[in-house]
């Protein structure tokens, strides 16, 4: 199944991907019954999650139901241990949308948008470097995995804070490379094997390093590095949730 799975991340388009992933998941889900792990996003549990990676497959990965990965149900979990995001009316706007938060996002009193540059359940399609949106637009705004991919960092960091209010929160998780001290990048770097081997994968531009959160921040930013979260969880419920290796962390950018 990971060579399955690997297969098709590698080769076949984003877009393309998302349409067809439903459907296929329909078919994968019944090998999958148990209850050995559970998804803290849509509450389904199996014996085991999916394998998933672009490069190095991960087990014990992806959803087979709601297609979220270990980022995801450790961000569903702090939403609700540790924000009131879930049960408010904010404005709030997700970009590049993951497909497992989007009817759970919807269903909530949030004035919710989703935006993406060609996503086929995007409400909204524009390049996040330049958003046609108007200034202090949103309470937060959300971009997950999404700031390696960009051309120009400080323009899409500079338009994610432009629409974000004043006090405003910014989710942006990004993989992190924990044995880095500083984050990489080599605009001169444009083979996509090369940019693999340097970057982790054929369509990310820069490597995040431990340095992320000061990367990201800005003068009118405050970046919150949560590192604790994670280590309130035991080893069982890591594995049970599924949340990887447990050193992923969270942060927010909460505009002053």
């Amino acid at each position: 199944m990971k060579k399955i799975i690997k297969f098709f991340l590698r080769n076949v388009p984003r877009a393309a991907l998302q349409r067809v992933v439903r459907l296929a998941i329909v078919f994968i889900k019944p090998f999958y019954w148990g209850n050995k792990v559970e998804c803290s996003v849509c509450g389904k549990h199996y014996r085991k999650f999916l394998p998933y990676g672009y490069v190095h497959s991960r087990p014990n990965a992806l959803c087979p139901n709601c297609l979220s990965l270990e980022r995801h149900r450790l961000l569903w979990l702090y939403f609700n241990k540790k924000t009131d995001i879930l049960t408010s009316s904010l404005s709030f706007l997700h970009i590049a949308p993951e497909i497992c938060f989007v009817s759970r996002l919807k269903s909530t009193n949030l004035d919710y948008k989703t935006a993406d540059l060609e996503s086929p359940w995007a409400d909204l399609h524009f390049n996040i470097e330049n958003i046609p949106l108007a200034d202090e637009s949103f309470d937060v705004v959300m971009a997950n995995h999404i700031l390696e991919h960009v051309e120009d960092l400080d323009k899409a960091l500079n338009e994610i804070y432009r629409v974000l209010k004043t006090g405003g929160r910014a989710i942006l998780l990004s993989p992190v490379n924990p044995n880095r001290e500083v984050t990489y990048e080599d605009k001169t770097i444009t083979d996509p094997l090369a940019r693999e081997k340097a970057f982790g994968q054929k369509d990310h531009l820069r490597e995040f390093g431990k340095d992320y959160a000061q990367v990201i921040g800005k003068d009118n930013v405050v970046v919150i590095e949560d590192k604790d979260f994670i280590h309130g969880f035991t080893n069982q419920q890591i594995y049970r949730y599924g949340l990887g290796e447990g050193n992923e962390n969270i942060y927010l950018a909460i505009k002053k």
